[in-house]
């Protein structure tokens, strides 16, 4: 089975160029490949997964895979998918934010020894000169052509416009194509959907430039069943990096998948055999359900390690449970299964209070208690969520949002606080 095969197989193929060449061209050689990430931010987030991913299958069957970090490109800021100008970064940020994003690749794929290579396009961009990079590149682009393309046609359709900066993108990009083919050999760019006319323009570029084949894949916008994208321009957004995110909470993302979306996170997230996962569409109830943990257990494994995946599990078999998950539930997995009863707590996201805050005129409200543990994000908020029965505390619901937490609340040394059904936060209490 071909790396295509592999990647159409788990559902991370919407479009390719050039479908019979590219098949005999990745068939006969170990291919290097990139994919562009913006460093707009420190952290990647789950929309940036099936990027990631499709780079580690490429390295699992013996390709190389390039992570291209856009130190130059991100100083302009691709109009891609959007409907307003993104906000102009310095070039300060865009460092910070490159360190944030290396180490969280190097969880997928291994740089060891050249077998993945990171690298950023600030190297050749910045040193570029305009009238030069205009008479050698600008000259084989068509305006016509260009303000086509589904990215720029969404941004001249906006209110806002496509402002003369952003319109430079595709020919940056283009430009890292030719780059990274002539200094790499590199000569496949993969990207989400909306990257389609950029990398296009880059396969042509490369072609006029050093006559060669050059070649494309894009992968589909990942929503969930209920129609809500996977990324951090959401409320909610769920980071990989874990002081954004913690492992405990990043399981918990997981495990809270929609039974119709179980089957294909599966296949886009782990690394689990395909013919294993497609056994998981016969199971329904509290067999769906331990697939679930299987698929919670093995994502954060593969973007925090096996030590925060086994806290995240173990720290929620205390809350729940112990999940009972059958030896021929999707066998891969090295997920701990029945017979392991030793589960522990200190994966729950915690934080410390001091004693005297509830000693002080007999204790604390329930408002305040909430607001100190960062679960909610002002009293307003924290008197809806009581008012609406949603606040619980050592398991108790809470009556009202004046309800006093005193020291007789102290369990352990800790309060437990919980919200909703699923989100915990034990507060240790220290003298």
């Amino acid at each position: 089975m071909s790396i295509l095969d592999v990647l159409k197989e788990r559902g991370f193929v919407e479009a390719v160029t050039h479908e019979e060449e590219l098949i005999n061209y990745l068939n006969g050689n170990n291919v290097t490949c990139y994919i562009g990430f913006d460093p707009t931010a420190s952290s990647l987030h789950v929309g940036s997964l099936v990027c990631i991913m499709a780079l580690a299958h490429m390295q699992r069957m013996g390709h190389r895979p390039i992570a291209l970090v856009g130190g130059g490109t991100g100083l302009i800021g691709d109009p891609s998918g959007k409907t307003e100008m993104r906000k102009v970064i310095t070039q300060e940020q865009i460092d910070e934010n490159k360190e944030g994003i290396k180490k969280q690749l190097s969880r997928f794929l291994d740089f060891s020894y050249g077998k993945a290579l990171l690298l950023d396009n600030g190297d050749w961009l910045k040193s570029l000169h305009y009238i030069p990079f205009l008479r050698d590149i600008g000259r084989y682009f068509s305006v016509n052509r260009m303000i086509k393309a589904e990215s720029y046609k969404m941004r001249l359709d906006s209110e806002e416009g496509l402002s003369f900066i952003e319109f430079n993108y595709m020919l940056l990009q283009a430009y890292d194509f030719m780059e990274l083919s002539s200094l790499y050999n590199c000569m496949l760019q993969m990207g989400g959907s909306d990257q389609w006319g950029n990398i296009v323009a880059g396969i042509d570029l490369v072609r006029r430039t050093q006559q060669k084949n050059a070649f494309g894949i894009t992968f589909p916008l990942i929503t969930t069943s209920s129609g809500i994208k996977m990324g951090k321009t959401h409320k909610g957004a769920v980071w990989l990096d874990p002081d954004r995110t913690t492992p405990y909470e990043y399981y918990q993302f997981w495990i809270n998948t929609d039974d119709a979306d179980v089957v294909r996170f599966l296949a886009l997230f782990t690394f689990l055999p395909m013919k294993e996962i497609q056994e998981v569409r016969r199971l329904e109830g509290s067999q769906l359900n331990a697939a679930k943990v299987i698929l919670a257990f093995e994502a954060t494994f593969i973007a925090h390690g096996r030590e925060e995946a086994l806290g995240a599990f173990e720290s929620t078999a205390a809350m729940f449970g112990a999940p009972d998950i059958a030896d021929n539930l999707i066998p891969s997995s090295n997920i701990p299964r029945k017979g392991n009863n030793s589960y522990k707590e200190d994966a729950i996201p915690s934080s410390v209070c001091q004693m005297k805050l509830i000693d002080e005129e007999n204790g604390i409200t329930a408002v305040d208690m909430f607001i100190i543990a960062e679960l909610v994000q002002s009293k307003s908020e924290a008197k809806r969520l009581i008012t609406q029965g949603g606040g619980y505390i050592n398991g108790q619901r809470v009556n009202s949002f004046d309800q006093k937490i005193t020291a007789a609340d102290i369990q352990d040394g800790a309060i437990l606080l919980r919200v909703g059904k699923k989100k915990f936060h034990k507060v240790i209490m220290e003298k």
